[in-house]
């Protein structure tokens, strides 16, 4: 293997999470000799290239936005067969490597050009100079549990038996806050730099980089990127993520929306929404957590330690340079209203618990509001004329309907009716707030 200064860096997906964490990472730590990436932009490819390898993110910290520049790095468009050879041959010889997709659905989209196809080809050449196969990682960043298992399941597929030996995928969880932005008033009110002088998008991170992955069982490797945390069992820590960091965040955003808020910034100096949030994330999502995960002897999982977590990331969420955007952060209502989801997902988990989640209740109710309001459903599910038509009859059709797209079985659950009921109470609720007609 390489020594540990002169490993190589192959990324697929050059969103912000590749640009702004993995290769940041690995560029910061000095142990890279290389950096590769694949991606399907071809403006964002050609741009990266004509300045030389070289691009820029911005650093959200709590009290100012800093610029870092990363330089070297070789920037390959996949869909051509120029740049498909590059990036195979760049796999074949890697050390360290990141999917950031948009989601694990990816991995198999473009035949050939597919990210299963080019890294399974690419794993599969691994040679050391003696003949023996390199030892590499992958890690994973789709923010889905089992992205790990899903891609090796892809690879193994299209590689011969025995051609993955040395190879460990990993999971990851990312609390890591992200977004690329486009709109350039606001890349000039908050001083960005762009990521290339010809390309007129900004990636802003915060600083954040306490990132947990499966913890790496090749012998004697040493990762180049050194700053992550590896865990004996991710699970726990990928539920934490989904049932509070995201559950929370959701909930401010949609209750933001009914107050008329811009940005998160903007609810974070509301005392109701945040009272809400901090009572949701503590005792009922906190409370739920810690009683299924206490055996696994980690501080989150204490009482005092997921208050610890939850005050954090509350401040954290509400930071004014991430420039978060309410409206963005209410996207997706069919995902994040789903019976598994963030929202629905943890108001289960409460129940399981034993915990009444009446705050939490009024975040999903705020959702569904919002997807009302933005006329947001997807196909072949029936939205009301208003949300003054909205009662706990037509809710329940609503959600079930919802909830249908998941699998009709989770939608027909005994606990749905229960998730039904509460979101209706909660709907009640925001009317008295006048927050909804």
């Amino acid at each position: 293997m390489a020594g540990q200064r002169g490993k190589r860096f192959v990324g697929f997906g050059f969103g912000p999470i590749q640009s702004a964490l993995f290769l940041y990472e690995a560029y910061r730590s000095g142990n890279f000799a290389s950096f590769s990436v694949a991606d399907v932009d071809r403006e964002l490819v050609e741009a990266v290239r004509a300045g030389g390898g070289r691009y820029t993110v911005n650093i959200a910290r709590s009290d100012r936005i800093d610029r870092f520049t990363v330089e070297g790095v070789e920037l390959h468009d996949s869909r051509d067969p120029e740049g498909r050879r590059a990036i195979l041959a760049a796999a074949a010889a890697s050390d360290e490597l990141c999917t950031a997709l948009p989601s694990v659905a990816v991995y198999t989209a473009g035949g050939e050009a597919s990210v299963a196809s080019l890294l399974a080809a690419g794993l599969a050449a691994r040679r050391r100079a003696g003949g023996e196969p390199l030892p590499t990682i992958v890690y994973t960043a789709e923010n889905h549990n089992h992205a790990a298992e899903i891609l090796e399941d892809h690879l193994r597929a299209q590689t011969p038996a025995g051609a993955l030996a040395g190879v460990q995928i990993l999971n990851t969880v990312i609390g890591k806050m992200s977004g690329v932005i486009t709109d350039p008033p606001t890349i000039a009110r908050l001083g960005l730099a762009t990521l290339t002088p010809r390309i007129p998008r900004a990636v802003l991170v915060e600083e954040f980089n306490r990132i947990l992955i499966s913890r790496v069982r090749l012998p004697g490797y040493r990762r180049g990127i050194e700053v992550f945390r590896e865990k004996e069992d991710l699970l726990p820590f990928e539920e934490a993520k989904l049932y509070g960091h995201n559950a929370i965040h959701a909930l401010i955003g949609y209750l933001a929306e009914l107050r008329g808020h811009l940005t998160v910034a903007e609810a974070g100096r509301d005392a109701w929404i945040m009272g809400v949030a901090r009572r949701a994330f503590i005792e009922e999502s906190g409370a739920a957590l810690v009683r299924r995960h206490a055996g696994v002897g980690d501080p989150l999982f204490t009482p005092a330690g997921y208050a610890e977590y939850a005050d954090d990331l509350l401040e954290r969420m509400v930071n004014p340079n991430l420039n978060d955007l309410v409206e963005r952060v209410g996207r997706d209502h069919t995902r994040k209203l789903g019976i598994e989801d963030r929202l629905y997902g943890t108001l289960a988990l409460a129940l399981e618990a034993g915990i009444e989640p009446r705050n939490l209740a009024l975040g999903a109710a705020a959702g569904v509001v919002s997807m009302i309001r933005r006329r947001a459903a997807p196909a072949g599910v029936s939205l009301p004329d208003s949300e003054e038509a909205l009662d706990e009859a037509s809710l329940g059709e609503l959600l079930r309907a919802l909830w249908g797209q998941s699998g009709q079985a989770l939608a027909q659950a005994a606990g749905a009716e229960r998730l039904v009921a509460l979101t209706a109470e909660a709907l009640r609720r925001l009317r008295v707030e006048g927050l909804v007609r």
